[in-house]
């Protein structure tokens, strides 16, 4: 009995369709062109409308006051003024940096990634998010530079000797709240173990001790509103059904810290005058300070 053998094509991979690939030219060198072309005219016109003088040679043994940092570091130099060095400068910028590297492993979903708002109500929770962080930010700078201060005056009366006015800003909870005397020598750990400090007259002689008060203004205080009032923004949207899964719950936490992170350095940048105090951009002036000594912060 004789077989038929019917050759059969081989199978070959579809190729993809056009409209799936993205040259790199045109599509991205083209679009990076212009770019570079746009910020470039808009570079040239803010040269010209705004006045940006050249200070004196730089020296030494006088600091400008105010003595900022590079514009990219004015956020870290604003927080330096709110809360404890060793946070500002170390602790929270680490701890951002590993969230934001957890972010691929805390969310493993696939569906829309790689796309612009790529989920159902993106666009509503990245809005929302920012306007939190923008407002939030904004008010916690104004409460902790005392510049809300009339409105507790206007609201309760406040005087110089009210218990209230520990409330102006977080520095008044250590000055103004009437703390026994050991709550700035707590020993750091309930058996005797004593801590050198190097600052006793004739060398490490005295003992380093917990002051709570300074703690909590520098280090408890930011902490708790660091961590509380995004992970409250983020319970309140989980409870009106906006943050449904883990990508909406860090696309809210992303969006509240772009927010967050530009008022910052738009504070630094165009709001803290001589002294690193608050003023409107165009009350900011730039003097020389005293030879010898730094510029007030």
């Amino acid at each position: 009995m004789a077989t038929a053998v019917v050759a059969r094509p081989v199978a070959r991979p579809q190729a993809r369709a056009r409209d799936e690939e993205v040259l790199v030219w045109p599509d991205l060198v083209f679009v990076e062109f212009i770019a570079a072309l746009l910020f470039t005219i808009t570079l040239f016109i803010l040269s010209v409308l705004i006045n940006a003088p050249l200070l004196d040679q730089a020296n030494a043994d006088v600091t400008p006051n105010p003595s900022k940092a590079p514009w990219y570091l004015l956020n870290l130099q604003e927080l330096l003024l709110h809360m404890n060095a060793a946070m500002a400068g170390i602790i929270v910028p680490t701890v951002w940096l590993i969230i934001l590297g957890a972010f691929p492993y805390f969310d493993r979903d696939t569906d829309g990634q790689g796309a612009w708002f790529g989920t159902e109500g993106a666009v509503r929770l990245t809005v929302v998010s920012g306007i939190v962080g923008f407002v939030g930010t904004w008010a916690l700078i104004l409460w902790d530079s005392g510049k809300v201060a009339f409105f507790l005056n206007d609201w309760f009366g406040l005087s110089g000797g009210d218990t209230m006015r520990f409330l102006e800003n977080v520095r008044s909870m250590q000055s103004q709240l009437p703390w026994p005397e050991w709550a700035s020598k707590i020993t750091y750990l309930p058996f005797n173990l004593k801590l050198l400090d190097g600052t006793g007259s004739g060398g490490p002689t005295t003992f380093q001790h917990l002051d709570f008060p300074g703690w909590l203004v520098e280090q408890g205080i930011p902490t708790a509103l660091l961590v509380g009032l995004p992970s409250l923004m983020i319970y309140t949207l989980w409870r009106m059904g906006w943050v449904v899964n883990r990508r909406d719950a860090l696309l809210a936490l992303f969006s509240g810290f772009v927010a967050s992170y530009g008022v910052l350095t738009l504070c630094g940048t165009a709001f803290r005058g001589q002294g690193q105090e608050l003023v409107f951009p165009w009350e900011l002036k730039v003097s020389e300070g005293i030879p010898g000594q730094e510029a007030g912060h």
